[in-house]
């Protein structure tokens, strides 16, 4: 009931974010991935799954990237091709601005086809040749505004600069966006300026506030932080520390995962914004894929206790057993 929820501006909703196998992977492996993938999340009380599209981000900073890109599988492929058991909806990322209009009009009829959903990210560097532009996107995915919903990203960190977060979202709201995934949260309080300046903003000039879900995800390395600061992610000083000189920065990372959701519900309850969480999972590693796992359990739980969300009575039975 992902569509019902985000048209009806319910809180609680969960998702769970995956990238696809890199594309030189054999179909036999890829298959082989995808049934590994979907026996996780089959028992998992999901609204939807998000398939990322990967970017190779490197010209966008001049730091190494601390693990090489490799270029990833389409993610339209893999959830159409692979994923077809797993029967939630599927939320399809793509850079709009690297397709013209006609490709752009064919991708999201065959989304569209297949009960998938949008969301529209921007071009990997700031001097890419953009093809098509998102108000141009946002118009052609229009006449299925109907029968469906399209996403956009935020980013707590762009805000944390530049102020204007709350105008960008209501910006792609105006042309039709009615929820947003944010980028990985490590700094609640950089979230919940945003919450607090969105709220502020749609008062003033009495506009729905859009659904805000906010990424988590466990890190298992301090390589792996170094990646995420990489990417843009900002953490405090004092949680970098902590979790670099912890015995477990796995099982640190994933209580500090579990507290900034449980603040963020709590947050935004307070200022009547509609929200959710996504949990990733783009790692390989055995441990941090099953911590991932226990995150989207224990945020049910906490939604649940908090009356936010009910939990299937299937989830419950499992958790007597």
């Amino acid at each position: 009931m992902f569509l019902h929820k985000i048209k009806s501006s319910q809180s609680g909703i969960l998702l769970y974010g995956i990238t696809p196998p890199k594309s030189e992977t054999s179909p036999e492996k890829i298959a082989e991935i995808a049934q590994k993938t979907i026996a996780r999340l089959i028992p998992l009380d999901l609204d939807a799954l998000v398939v990322y599209d990967v970017q190779d981000e490197s010209a966008r900073t001049s730091e190494e990237r601390p693990f090489p890109f490799l270029t990833a599988l389409d993610p339209l492929i893999f959830a159409n091709g692979y994923l077809q058991d797993l029967k939630i909806p599927k939320i399809i990322y793509r850079p709009a601005g690297k397709f013209s209009n006609e490709e752009l009009s064919e991708w999201l009829e065959e989304l569209h086809n297949n009960d998938f959903y949008p969301v529209f990210v921007g071009v990997p560097a700031p001097d890419f040749p953009v093809k098509t532009t998102l108000p141009e996107a946002y118009k052609i995915w229009s006449k299925n505004a109907e029968t469906s919903v399209i996403g956009a990203v935020t980013i707590p960190e762009r805000h944390a600069l530049l102020k204007d977060e709350d105008k960008r979202i209501l910006d792609k709201v105006s042309c039709g966006v009615s929820y947003f995934i944010s980028q990985c949260i490590f700094n609640l309080a950089y979230a919940k300026q945003i919450i607090e300046d969105l709220s502020c903003t749609c008062k003033k000039e009495s506009k729905k506030v859009p659904t805000i879900i906010f990424t988590l995800t466990a890190c298992g390395s301090p390589k792996t932080l170094q990646f995420m600061e990489w990417l843009g992610i900002h953490v405090p000083e004092q949680l970098k520390e902590d979790l670099k000189n912890s015995e477990n920065i796995l099982k640190n990372s994933v209580s500090v995962c579990l507290n900034i959701a449980s603040e963020l519900a709590d947050y935004c309850t307070e200022h009547s914004i509609p929200f959710g969480f996504n949990i990733e999972s783009v790692a390989i590693r055995k441990e941090e894929i099953e911590a991932s796992i226990y995150m989207v359990n224990k945020i049910n739980e906490m939604l649940n206790e908090k009356g936010i969300r009910k939990m299937k009575v299937s989830d419950k039975f499992t958790e007597a057993l």
